[in-house]
């Protein structure tokens, strides 16, 4: 809601509901978060389908002491988290295209709450 307010020109001190904004740029809901969730996925599923740099850092793990304070949030850490599955499951699933294709868009397809 933070970029669509500044894409409005909308100041944070200004009291308007989110609903109200996103009827203004002709939205029913946040696609903003979605739109990064999904291709976030797709590049994961590219990633792990090919032998390649980019799969190698993804899979490999660094030599020696972690720093002091909270550990960071990792790639993999969202991408198991929204799809529900290891990330070793994920890069099993992610090679068959058609199986990953539809974990994805069940992944960022928002649900309404019962």
């Amino acid at each position: 809601m933070k970029c669509y307010r500044k894409i409005l020109r909308i100041p944070w001190t200004a009291r308007r509901p989110n609903q109200s904004i996103l009827q203004e740029l002709g939205m029913k809901e946040r696609q903003l978060l979605k739109n990064i969730k999904q291709l976030k996925l797709k590049y994961f599923g590219h990633v792990v389908r090919h032998n390649n740099l980019e799969k190698l850092c993804l899979e490999g793990a660094v030599e020696g002491r972690r720093g002091r304070g909270r550990p960071r949030r990792r790639w993999t850490q969202d991408i198991s988290a929204w799809l529900g599955f290891s990330v070793r499951e994920a890069s099993i699933l992610a090679q068959d295209r058609d199986g990953f294709r539809s974990a994805v868009w069940e992944a960022t397809s928002y649900k309404d709450p019962p």
